[in-house]
């Protein structure tokens, strides 16, 4: 009779189908792929309150200027009411500019019913 030879390290076998096999535990991973703490790593800022307290202001209109040097210059004016402008060129987008801000005068996001009657 022989003796069984030795597996080598880190080979498992499996038993036979018809066999209940045995719960073994792994081994910790090492190395680059180990977890890292991951129970410590939540999400703590949600449980504490937002550290950022605004004073209730908010954006709703944007106006985005791209004029590289010797290129066309191009700029949009988009706003939470629906506007969403474009204009390529020079005396296009100066004329947008000008546009823009008179929308923030009269965007009716920004101008309430009570400010429409003062005035």
């Amino acid at each position: 009779m022989t003796s069984p030879r030795p597996r080598p390290a880190g080979v498992r076998t499996t038993p036979p189908p018809d066999q209940p096999r045995t719960a073994e535990p792994t081994e910790p991973a090492t190395g680059h792929s180990a977890p890292k703490d991951a129970a410590r790593k939540g999400v703590p800022s949600a449980l504490l309150p937002d550290p950022q307290r605004g004073d209730g202001r908010y954006p709703i209109a944007w106006l985005t200027i791209c004029a590289p040097h010797g290129a066309t210059p191009t700029a949009t004016s988009k706003c939470l009411c629906g506007r969403d402008r474009s204009a390529i060129g020079h005396p296009r987008v100066l004329a947008l500019i000008t546009d823009h801000g008179e929308h923030r005068n009269a965007c009716p996001l920004r101008t309430t019913q009570e400010g429409r009657a003062a005035a």
